[in-house]
């Protein structure tokens, strides 16, 4: 199901850097927030670590790390997405794996990564993330409700 995965990932990776470049050069100097509706803001973020900003002092060794980490993971599911079988799978890895490359070339080109999508209830705050973050929670959510319902044999 490569056919259908693979035009994913292109598809995550184009969106995420192109909506990375437009946030950077239209917010970053000077750093600005916009207010889209009263729950959702663009501002830009330096996400040095990964997920929910964790590891954020780990410095260059960090960056190498955390790409090659990311890299050896998506081939190993690019290893999986050459064997599945089914259109739903190959969409949800095809959606990690893009996104997954997005956050690699960041920290490869940047030694960070650009977030910049702000959720918040009144002064909560979800912490802020990209299109890439986005494409992999999509893809994860995706395999684990082909897990629990998918076309899987069921046990009788």
């Amino acid at each position: 199901m490569i056919r259908f995965g693979l035009p994913v990932i292109v598809l995550a990776l184009i969106l995420d850097q192109v909506t990375k470049l437009i946030v950077h050069d239209s917010l970053w100097q000077p750093p600005r927030r916009v207010e889209l509706l009263g729950f959702l803001d663009l501002v830009p973020v330096e996400n040095r670590g990964i997920s929910f900003g964790l590891f954020q002092g780990e410095g260059s060794i960090g960056v190498w790390l955390i790409s090659a980490f990311a890299l050896i993971v998506s081939i190993g599911l690019g290893f999986w997405l050459s064997r599945v079988t089914r259109r739903w799978p190959a969409l949800a890895l095809g959606l990690i794996i893009g996104g997954a490359l997005g956050n690699v070339i960041d920290r490869l080109r940047l030694g960070w990564v650009i977030d910049f999508i702000d959720f918040h209830v009144s002064t909560w705050h979800w912490p802020a993330f990209n299109m890439a973050d986005a494409a992999i929670t999509v893809g994860v959510a995706m395999l684990l409700i082909d897990g629990l319902f998918g076309t899987a044999k069921k046990p009788k």
